[in-house]
């Protein structure tokens, strides 16, 4: 471990003297203190500068706060604790407002809830959740949804004792006896699996850690396959095959992925008849398959891994044949077939030909059905085929800009596809469609407790043209008192990486904002997908400023065209879409009246040169591979660390975890230590550190709204809408 430095924080005792004093002030006035008012009268924590040079390709970076990438140094925790400390005397006077915020999010919340069963394997399986508890009850019922209830997992009684906990990738043995799962008690995203009887209700004794939290049972169900992630870069790289009643420690190696730019992956086709390995880079696939009922075979290669490192594609199984979804020739992808002794891409033929002007993003296999997951001009569409015949169509909904998707379908042997669906002012709706009838039955949607009348939203779908002459989607909701003549707050939401389009989906959450005249907005810019596989390349690697310049251009259009105030323009991104935030601040810091920018992946340059990094070669196809000269400078010129220079920035809240697995703390920890040391102007900049949890924040149902009620308040303070 590096040395500790000394930090110049600020003394609690002067944080409660200056507490007296603004309290004090805020008697003689009608008007509440606002954050800005509190801010200057605080002293912000300062970090120690520590300059380590940084040289790479004959450029040398001095970083002033290195040091703080120490988890375990005491300074480190005493410094995140400062900020803590200094954004709650910040936020102080507003803390009644924040409990009733809270308490109004969650109220919206039905409390004792429960999902659309679904059939699998003989059982009827649901999720439901009881009043006052934060977590799920996974249960089932054999046959008949008149039968007993069977409790799968009650996650309440797993999580008491522990001050975070979370379940996933529960899978039941193909003989209804046993259910695998993972669990992590520290947000970092690695989970130990445990096995549970379902027939005793004991857990058996063998644990498993450090591994993914997914897992495949053989067809005997004697055998349980699982990822094993590296305990330093988190990289899913080994799968092993454990034998139930065998000790963990005698589990057999089945595949070792060396390529430290891959992850490894897991499945059973919904055929139930293979066990598939997959191996995952951003451009490239490929997998090997294990019979279930031979699950002690050699692996077999589908198709050898692409020499070019650019052939993406995904598997389907169905009798005789596997269906491919595949980049192969086709930008915007198509699904091709191939006899299932003959897997090679000398053999894939196509089914369905690629399009220009439709891309394909997923299948869903039924006996007599193809249901076919598209994007035609930024929206999701199901396109629903027979395997004998011509006959297809899409299914049709009536929203200008919603999103639909296939929900959980485990049968192939049925008619009924089961769907998602959801719009700005639609709640998450669950359906039934008749593949053959075309009637669709609404079985659930989301019940919003309070005087929810989705009649009184409007949503709106906007083209911007950007400088450069594309026309980037921009979906918006508001109030229908909500004016629209420049006098309202906005807020701008976007993500912008990863070919992961940004749905226009509801949330009960923002109504919060809505309803005290705020427009919520969400900017489809490139670097996701919303627009075709086009709209991802040309925001990535050295097109990445793409990304950055539609936000801004589309910050401006709302203000010029009158929905947004011109000094009550907000933004807001997280992960990947807090570099955004990061960049857009440094180029256009005078358009954002306010910026919350959440786990932020600020400090590009350094994490992605440090291969140690959970996850860091993964991504050198999506950033680009900074021991390249021609990315490095590239990636530095936006990097939102390094471009930090000394200007007025606009009130700022920064969040981050401590544990986070996919963007490290000290990346926004360092990102507010230069910020404060740059920054001429008197604005907020606050910074929170949840010390107990990763890049989802809290886990549970209510519990993590607390963070919400947080941002949310920040952001009404701002636009004066505090009631």
């Amino acid at each position: 471990m590096k040395k500790s430095y000394l930090l110049v924080l600020t003394g609690f005792l002067t944080f409660a003297i200056l507490l007296a004093i603004s309290a004090c002030g805020e008697t003689k006035s009608d008007k509440p203190m606002t954050i800005k008012e509190k801010v200057l009268k605080l002293d912000a924590p300062q970090a120690e500068k520590r300059p380590v040079e940084l040289e790479k390709h004959g450029d040398v970076r001095i970083d002033n706060y290195y040091w703080l990438n120490q988890r375990e140094d005491e300074a480190v925790i005493d410094y995140l604790k400062a900020e803590n400390e200094y954004l709650d005397s910040a936020m102080a006077h507003t803390a009644d407002f924040q409990s009733d915020l809270f308490d109004e999010i969650v109220g919206r919340i039905k409390q004792d809830d429960e999902s659309v069963p679904y059939f699998d394997n003989g059982y009827y399986y649901y999720t439901r959740y009881e009043s006052g508890q934060e977590h799920p009850i996974y249960a089932r019922k054999k046959g008949s949804l008149d039968a007993e209830e069977e409790i799968v997992l009650n996650v309440n009684k797993l999580a008491d004792g522990f001050e975070y906990y979370n379940v996933t990738g529960l899978s039941v043995s193909p003989d209804n006896r046993y259910v695998a799962f993972g669990e992590d008690t520290l947000s970092r995203r690695i989970f130990t699996l445990r096995i549970k009887d379902l027939k005793t209700g004991e857990f058996l004794p063998e644990t498993i850690g450090a591994t993914t939290g997914r897992s495949v049972w053989s067809g005997d169900g004697k055998h349980l396959f699982y990822n094993l992630r590296d305990a330093e870069t988190l990289r899913s790289y080994k799968v092993f095959r454990h034998e139930i009643g065998n000790d963990p420690e005698e589990a057999e190696l089945v595949y070792h992925e060396e390529d430290n730019t891959f992850l490894t992956f897991l499945y059973k086709t919904k055929s139930r008849d293979y066990i598939v390995i997959g191996s995952y880079a951003t451009l490239t696939q490929d997998y090997r398959l294990i019979p279930a009922d031979d699950p002690t075979a050699e692996p077999s290669v589908f198709e050898p891994r692409d020499r070019e490192g650019n052939l993406e594609y995904s598997i389907a199984h169905k009798g005789d044949k596997f269906y491919i979804r595949t980049n192969l020739d086709a930008r915007n992808f198509r699904i091709m077939v191939t006899p299932v002794d003959a897997t090679g891409r000398e053999n894939w033929r196509d089914f369905i030909p690629h399009r220009d002007d439709v891309l394909v993003e997923g299948m869903e296999l039924f006996d007599d059905h193809l249901v076919v997951q598209e994007r035609i001009e930024g929206l999701s569409q199901l396109r629903v085929m027979e395997w004998e015949g011509d006959e297809e169509h899409y299914i049709e909904f009536e929203d200008e800009a919603f999103v639909v998707y296939p929900g959980t379908n485990r049968q192939m042997d049925t008619d009924v596809v089961r769907i998602g669906f959801s719009s700005l002012t639609t709640p998450n709706s669950v359906f039934d469609y008749n593949m053959n009838t075309r009637e669709l039955k609404l079985m659930k949607q989301q019940e919003v407790l309070g005087d929810f009348d989705s009649g009184h939203y409007v949503s709106k779908r906007k083209m911007v043209k950007v400088r450069d002459g594309v026309e980037v989607p921009v979906s918006m909701v508001f109030h229908k008192d909500t004016p629209l003549d420049g006098t309202s707050p906005l807020l701008l939401y976007a993500y912008g990486s990863y070919g992961i389009s940004m749905e226009p989906h509801f949330n009960s959450v923002r109504l919060s904002l809505l309803d005290r005249g705020f427009i919520y907005a969400i900017a489809h810019i490139r670097g996701g997908e919303e627009m075709g596989r086009h709209w991802y390349e040309d925001g990535k690697l050295l097109k990445k400023k793409n990304t950055f310049r539609d936000f801004i251009d589309c910050g401006k259009y709302l203000v010029e065209n009158n929905y947004a105030h011109p000094d009550h323009l907000y933004a807001m991104g997280g992960s990947a879409g807090g570099l955004l935030m990061g960049a857009v601040v440094n180029k256009a810091p005078d358009l954002w009246a306010g910026i919350i920018a959440a786990v932020p992946f600020v400090d590009v340059v350094t994490t992605m040169l440090d291969e140690s990094i959970p996850l860091t070669t993964g991504e050198y196809d999506e950033w680009g591979n900074p021991n390249v000269e021609e990315y490095y400078f590239y990636i530095k010129s936006y990097s939102p660390y390094d471009n930090v220079v000394g200007q007025d920035y606009p009130p700022m809240l920064v969040t981050t975890g401590l544990h986070d697995s996919q963007v490290q703390y000290w990346e926004p920890a360092k990102w507010v230590a230069k910020l404060r040391e740059n920054k001429t102007d008197d604005n907020p900049l606050l910074l929170y550190t949840n010390l107990s949890t990763g890049h989802s924040g809290a886990a549970g149902r209510f519990e993590r709204h607390r963070e919400t009620a947080r941002n949310f308040t920040f952001l009404l303070g701002l636009a004066d809408r505090i009631d």
